[in-house]
């Protein structure tokens, strides 16, 4: 009786899943290490060594990116492989919404030293065209990644593995052509206009949120790879499709955050 018990118990803690992981803490953490350690290079290194802020950012990225590894790996990877459902999608869609609404307030920070910036002289002395065909160009194909991540979710739901595949690969791809073209943008203000971190208040909240932001889209990027590459070997299928989903709206997030710092930041800037 005590056997039939335990094994009951056992399956049923197998079918609840009730998780008490450590990685969503080592992501925290690292997080943490990391944005302390950028803060320090932008504002403190005449108060610690150079070689502070540099151990804090690389170690807090370290933690940052196996942390989140690891959690997938515990969440999504581990149940398909153990050979059982795991939890509904829907604990991990109300987690990740958790996480969307904590994040807010990390750009909601950058978006008030702006405004704290435009509260003082207008234009300030380095403010170079921002508005151009590149940010359009960035902007479309921003945009474009989510209607094609958006079908693609759609095509698997209805069983359709091969144009879910060419979707997701389409989204994949639209976000590593949108982080090339935010470094030739960095590229042509640094070298062509000599627009650098240092050039003053706008020039410090301008780097700090699309550098913010694109930080965000390079994991949106993983997450699109990692995905893409277990869809590759079948780990997707109409009633298993918790991680595309919650990869769906952290991207759609990203996106959206993408638009409202173009027309604040780059329309907002010209006028």
């Amino acid at each position: 009786m005590a056997e039939t018990t335990e094994v009951a118990a056992e399956h049923a803690g197998d079918e609840g899943h009730e998780h008490r992981s450590r990685w969503p803490i080592v992501a925290a953490l690292g997080a943490a290490s990391l944005y302390l350690g950028v803060g320090l290079a932008f504002v403190g290194l005449t108060l610690v060594p150079t070689i502070v802020p540099l151990v804090l950012g690389s170690v807090g990225a370290l933690g940052l990116v196996g942390g989140l590894a690891g959690w997938a790996n515990e969440a999504f990877v581990a149940d398909y492989f153990a050979g059982h459902a795991g939890p509904g999608s829907e604990v991990y869609t109300g987690g990740m919404v958790l996480f969307l609404i904590s994040d807010v307030a990390t750009f909601a920070a950058g978006f008030v030293y702006y405004a704290f910036v435009r509260a003082g002289a207008w234009p300030p002395a380095h403010l170079p065209h921002l508005l151009g065909s590149l940010v359009a160009v960035n902007t479309a194909l921003l945009l474009a990644s989510s209607v094609t991540l958006h079908y693609g979710h759609e095509a698997l739901e209805r069983g359709n593995r091969r144009r879910f595949l060419g979707l997701l690969g389409a989204t994949l791809l639209l976000g590593v052509v949108f982080l090339g073209g935010q470094v030739l943008e960095y590229y042509e203000f640094v070298v062509g206009e000599g627009f650098t971190l240092s050039s003053g208040v706008f020039a410090s909240a301008f780097f700090g949120l699309t550098g913010l932001h694109g930080l965000h889209v390079s994991l949106g990027v993983v997450l699109l790879g990692i995905a893409f590459a277990r869809a590759l070997r079948g780990h997707y299928g109409p009633d298993r499709d918790a991680a595309i989903r919650t990869t769906s709206l952290y991207w759609h997030f990203v996106d959206l955050v993408w638009v409202f710092l173009v027309a604040v930041l780059y329309v907002g800037a010209e006028l």
